[in-house]
């Protein structure tokens, strides 16, 4: 049985006032924010567990907006239940099945044609959160369409091909998460020293927890705060110097 990766109340969560809008894209839904101004240049953002109508995802694809970035939202769990925070840990590993991040290249390739002939985009670059995470790690090794990536706390673990990233793609972590050992981090940074050809890069934030990284200001623990915004800008220069 999976331990609750969540350490901080998830139920507890402030609301949020979006700034943005759904939009229908053929069979997904998407939650959309632009910047001000004309860009050609946009991010992806793959929500995690609780899906695309989870309040601090909404804020995180409002925040990266703010930046300049065309930002979009998809659902990437086309309709069906995202997971809830009354739902049992020991049933995660069966909605999992049904929720397999390494399964999102439909959905992906959808939102980057509407990107593209919708929006005008140019270049395109994503970021994932924990499941989010995964997913990330797992398309910039399969869309040599996204010119860099940012996985937040998803780590993809069985497979051999995991290393060989197509663009430069930067891994975050929390040094206390425990759904993702130390020695996984290890070895994710040897194997990519060996394999990758590509920008990439790995950094562990001290005493934080699984989904540190998403959390509304008010939502933040004084002593957690500074981490937060540091990997929020670190997540931020990342695509800025690609994107």
């Amino acid at each position: 049985q999976m331990a609750d990766p969540f350490l901080y109340d998830t139920g507890a969560r402030s609301r949020y006032g979006c700034l943005g809008h759904e939009v229908q894209i053929e069979h997904i839904k998407a939650y959309v924010c632009r910047p001000s101004f004309f860009t050609d240049k946009a991010v992806i953002v793959v929500h995690d567990v609780f899906g695309w109508l989870f309040p601090d995802i909404r804020y995180i694809v409002d925040l990266i907006a703010g930046h300049g970035y065309i930002t979009i939202c998809p659902d990437f769990f086309k309709g069906t239940d995202p997971w809830k925070t009354t739902d049992h840990w020991a049933d995660f590993a069966d909605w999992l099945k049904h929720h397999d991040p390494t399964k999102v290249d439909k959905e992906a390739d959808v939102v980057l044609k509407y990107l593209k002939e919708q929006c005008g985009a140019k270049k395109i670059g994503i970021v994932g959160f924990s499941w989010g995470g995964m997913a990330v790690h797992h398309l910039m090794l399969k869309n040599p369409q996204l010119t860099a990536g940012v996985s937040l706390y998803g780590i993809i673990r069985d497979s051999e091909e995991r290393y060989n990233l197509l663009n430069p793609t930067f891994f975050i972590f929390g040094e206390k998460d425990h759904t993702i050992s130390c020695d996984q981090i290890v070895l994710l940074e040897e194997k990519l020293k060996q394999y990758c050809k590509v920008a990439y890069k790995i950094k562990v934030y001290p005493g934080q927890v699984h989904g540190f990284a998403q959390l509304q200001p008010e939502d933040m623990k004084p002593d957690d705060k500074p981490y937060i915004e540091e990997a929020r800008k670190d997540m931020i220069d990342w695509i800025k110097m690609f994107i």
